[in-house]
């Protein structure tokens, strides 16, 4: 079996990509929205974090999480995908999944990376935001409702206008 490094900085901001199993494109159903922002809430009653920034596409998820100081552990918050899973009542499939009490929401790894600086902390949100354009969703970032794009407007870190699909920033966020 694989073993992964994982930087462990206490208090430190991590972006996270969590996708879903074979790429479903479920969870902008309102089903699965309320399933996943109830597990957000149950988890972050115990394990606190702040979520500085996300996105939710039909089949993956985008987010910042910024961890209290002193703490390391952003695993133990990945319970928030069990705990969507739990409430979605998705059912087990094959047995190296039920091993491992998979359901058929969420593919079995996630991609971390620890956020180094502020321009690493920059170009994240810019990639987070601009992800439904990349995709083909909207052609215009504001256009999309599920993302933290609309706060940073009301705070003043984005015009309304920011990177439509027809401008050049298309080709600074490749996946």
């Amino acid at each position: 079996m694989s073993e992964y490094r994982r930087a462990h900085i206490p208090g430190g901001a991590y972006f996270f990509t969590v996708k879903t199993f074979e790429r479903k494109p479920v969870l902008t159903h309102e089903h699965y929205r309320i399933a996943l922002r109830e597990a957000i809430t149950e988890v972050r009653g115990r394990l606190p974090f702040d979520s500085l920034a996300w996105v939710l596409l039909p089949d993956h998820i985008h987010t910042i999480w910024k961890l209290p100081e002193g703490d390391v552990d952003y695993s133990l918050r990945q319970h928030v995908t069990r705990k969507c899973a739990e409430r979605t009542q998705e059912v087990l499939v094959s047995p190296s999944r039920q091993k491992r009490r998979e359901g058929t929401i969420w593919q079995r790894r996630f991609w971390e990376h620890l956020i180094r600086d502020d321009r690493d902390f920059r170009h994240h949100i810019d990639y987070i935001h601009y992800n439904p354009v990349k995709h083909g969703y909207v052609s215009k970032v504001v256009d999309w409702p599920y993302s933290t794009f609309h706060r940073f407007v009301r705070n003043g870190v984005y015009p309304t206008d920011w990177a439509s699909a027809d401008e050049n920033t298309a080709s600074n966020y490749g996946e």
